[in-house]
């Protein structure tokens, strides 16, 4: 059954009876926006018609108090079409549709934000229809007898856009309209983009063709310029004519860089001439050239691929004693190496060698070494290599750690294995059960019941015994230690 509260009649007479609110003073009506037409857009096409009456509306939001220009069409390009779920592929349109405004004229600002939406989304047909457009209304700032200073770096972005995708004979088309609308000559960034994509799109020849077209523009190439062709020589099986560029690199005063270097001797490694190949690192040092990490993974992988580990050793020796060997060099694959071979004795003299001369190795470079010494019996020299360790803050995972302190209990040295846990644990490296428990069988063994049960008290502290069987079995083992160290106790379990 329903039924309506009814208010009491007093409290109905105080209602009627209640000022009413003021009423907001009247706002006064905007006043009209001068008359500045806006232009219609006479190819403006969309689906459905709704669309297109939104996008009109969107447009004289944005520009019905000013007029356009190339600053606040930019902006509105820029900051607001370009983030609008239904208009932002319109940009092309709005941007050709501006360009029949009798008052409006696009400058170097609009063609490179244009050109460069355009290369980016793949809309390289539209691209290629931009810059005929370009070439044909020249920027505002290019009346005179100077060209606008933006036209290279707005065709250099398109060019390498065109080569990234291999349409080459677009790229080499806009080249030539640049060079019409350029003051003077073209840079040699402009020939590099156009050399590098030739040859990356694997056409050596016409790579070769735009160099010597750069020479008979009188444009000097730089060290980038023989970089990519000398790999291109390379990778085409054509190191002859690689060499022969270097040459000329030199006799032009052109210095090579580490790249250079680094693509001859991998190209004499892929020739099996690896006298050469060291010969020409050699000369990078006599040159002054800075040494890198990558000129050592070259020479160092190339031997070792060659059953040359040991050249690699003498090799980085000799660089650590003349102190250009890069200190982040990580030489883990060549001590990887020798210890596949066995060769742990040279694994170590590499690293000890290095390691004095200021060449710190790495966590993995030590570790891989301490397993090779380990496997071959040589635990004196792991655990002195893993103090050594320690002691420089190196700090080794706690599997390694284990392992090699297994080991020093299995010959009776237990001492010294729970003195390098208490190393370890000052630099950070955290015991876990496994290393009690290895500790405390070491000392049972050995008859040392004190040491023992000071590290079984530890781990009941630390929470490592898990049940009163377990330290019941820990115990039992050190009386039973103890008791046949010495005759005149009796063991009381507790």
């Amino acid at each position: 059954m329903s039924f309506k509260k009814k208010l009491p009649l007093p409290l109905l007479k105080k209602l009627d009876k209640a000022p009413s609110p003021p009423s907001p003073p009247p706002v006064p009506p905007l006043p009209d926006p001068p008359p500045t037409p806006l232009t219609p857009l006479p190819t403006l096409t969309l689906t459905p018609t709704s669309q297109q009456s939104h996008l009109f509306h969107f447009l004289q939001t944005h520009f019905k108090s000013k007029p356009i220009t190339p600053h606040n069409l930019l902006h509105f390009l820029k900051s607001k079409l370009h983030y609008h779920p239904l208009f932002s592929h319109y940009d092309l349109l709005i941007f050709n549709w501006a360009s029949t405004i009798d008052s409006f004229r696009h400058d170097h600002s609009t063609f490179e934000w244009m050109t460069r939406t355009l290369a980016i989304t793949n809309r390289f047909l539209e691209l290629t229809s931009l810059l005929a457009f370009m070439s044909a209304n020249p920027c505002p700032c290019s009346t005179g007898i100077f060209s606008c200073p933006r036209i290279e770096p707005i065709f250099q972005f398109s060019i390498n856009a065109y080569c990234k995708v291999g349409k080459l004979d677009d790229a080499l088309v806009a080249f030539d309209t640049m060079k019409k609308l350029i003051d003077g000559k073209p840079s040699v960034n402009v020939y590099n983009v156009l050399i590098n994509g030739c040859v990356k799109c694997g056409f050596h020849d016409k790579g070769i063709s735009v160099y010597n077209r750069m020479l008979k523009d009188r444009v000097k190439p730089d060290v980038f310029t023989f970089n990519i062709l000398i790999s291109s020589y390379c990778k085409n099986n054509m190191f002859g004519s690689a060499l022969e560029l270097f040459k000329e690199m030199r006799e032009k005063g052109c210095s090579p860089n580490v790249v250079s270097f680094n693509t001859l001797i991998k190209g004499f490694f892929r020739e099996r001439k690896f006298d050469e190949g060291v010969k020409m690192a050699y000369e990078m040092i006599d040159l002054g050239c800075q040494f890198s990490s990558v000129t050592c993974e070259i020479l160092v992988d190339g031997l070792s691929r060659e059953n040359k580990v040991l050249e690699a050793c003498n090799l980085l020796i000799d660089f650590s004693r003349k102190g250009i060997l890069p200190c982040k060099f990580d030489f883990c694959g060549l001590v990887d190496k020798l210890c596949e071979k066995k060769n742990v004795d040279a694994a170590l003299y590499l690293l000890d060698e290095l390691w004095r001369n200021g060449n710190v190795p790495s966590l993995i470079s030590c570790t891989t070494l301490i397993e090779g010494l380990r496997k071959m019996g040589k635990r004196e020299e792991s655990f002195k290599l893993m103090e050594r360790m320690l002691k420089e803050n190196i700090v080794s995972d706690i599997v390694t750690f284990n392992c090699l302190l297994q080991d020093l209990c299995n010959v009776g040295r237990t001492v010294d294995a729970d003195k390098l846990r208490l190393l370890a644990s000052s630099k950070g490296l955290e015991a876990d059960d496994m290393t009690y428990y290895t500790l405390v069988n070491g000392y049972t063994r050995e008859g040392k019941w004190k040491e023992g049960e000071v590290l079984v008290d530890e781990m009941l502290d630390k929470e490592f015994i898990p049940d009163l069987a377990t330290y019941n079995r820990l115990m039992d083992g050190l009386c039973k230690s103890r008791s046949s160290s010495t005759q005149h106790f009796t063991c009381v379990r507790r």
